[in-house]
């Protein structure tokens, strides 16, 4: 395991109550010294009073970054996040992704040396999304398959990311045929390497920002490491009211741009350039 401080930037858009059940599961985390940035791209006051709420009750170390909400923006709001972050390793999750209570010891026995992580995800149905309670995170029940299929869950090959045998978890990260890459819900790197990157492009809105920034990672050089079967979150449902076709062409086409010619630091970033 890595020896370095750790923040995790949590992405969040007006809900609350899924936030909270998140920052539930970072309360129970066997890393315990880590600060948590709450990256919100323009909620209302509900968020920000749960967050208070959690910084008392659950006893994490909490730093809030705000601006309006003007459409979607989160990455420029994750750039601001990563601003007034001090880890020198960061993990990226989203706002309605509970994480496993080893889920930032995974990544930091897993971090390396030119290497990004890619972490996964189980996707919740929201019949069973809106049944988990505080008590049901502190026992780790939304992780067990038996319980998942006691509520309602199909039985799908997908449960099986929630085994806890490490020779099975290692052997399907070796195997799986999907790419390591870089996603907003539960990967992770060297602080130095956002910084060296100037952050997400601020250009991009909703759809594949993510994977440009992964882009952008492997074109520094860096390579990806796969551990979805390791590190694991319970991905919320919720509705993509934000989801737009015309700035998913223009993230397409930038993607593209991206990986044709090889960018690695773009431009609309932290700092305009």
């Amino acid at each position: 395991m890595i020896n370095a401080s750790v923040s995790v930037i949590i992405s969040t858009y007006n809900h609350p109550v899924w936030l909270e059940k998140v920052l539930m599961g970072f309360s129970c985390q066997t890393i315990t010294d880590f600060e948590i940035v709450i990256a919100d791209d323009g909620s209302g006051p509900e968020t920000k009073s749960v967050i208070e709420k959690c910084r008392i009750d659950l006893k994490l170390n909490i730093l809030y970054v705000w601006h309006e909400d003007m459409g979607f923006r989160k990455t420029k709001i994750l750039n601001d996040a990563l601003k007034v972050s001090s880890g020198e390793y960061i993990i990226f999750t989203d706002g309605d992704c509970i994480p496993r209570k080893d889920f930032i010891e995974t990544h930091l026995n897993y971090a390396e040396e030119g290497y990004y992580l890619s972490g996964g995800t189980l996707r919740l149905p929201m019949s069973v999304s809106q049944l988990i309670s505080y008590n049901d995170i502190v026992s780790e029940k939304p992780f067990s398959i038996r319980w998942l299929r006691q509520v309602g869950m199909k039985r799908t090959f997908k449960l099986s990311k929630l085994s806890g045998f490490k020779a099975f978890t290692n052997f399907m990260n070796a195997i799986t045929p999907a790419k390591a890459t870089w996603n907003g819900g539960n990967s992770s790197t060297w602080r130095e390497h956002f910084f060296e990157l100037n952050g997400f492009n601020e250009e991009m809105r909703y759809g594949a920002e993510d994977r440009e920034f992964g882009s952008r990672l492997n074109n520094m050089g860096l390579r990806s490491k796969q551990i979805r079967y390791s590190a694991i979150c319970i991905h919320l449902d919720h509705s993509r009211g934000y989801k737009n076709k015309e700035h998913l062409s223009m993230n397409r086409e930038i993607w593209n741009t991206t990986k044709r010619n090889k960018v690695i630091v773009t431009k609309n970033g932290i700092d305009k350039l």
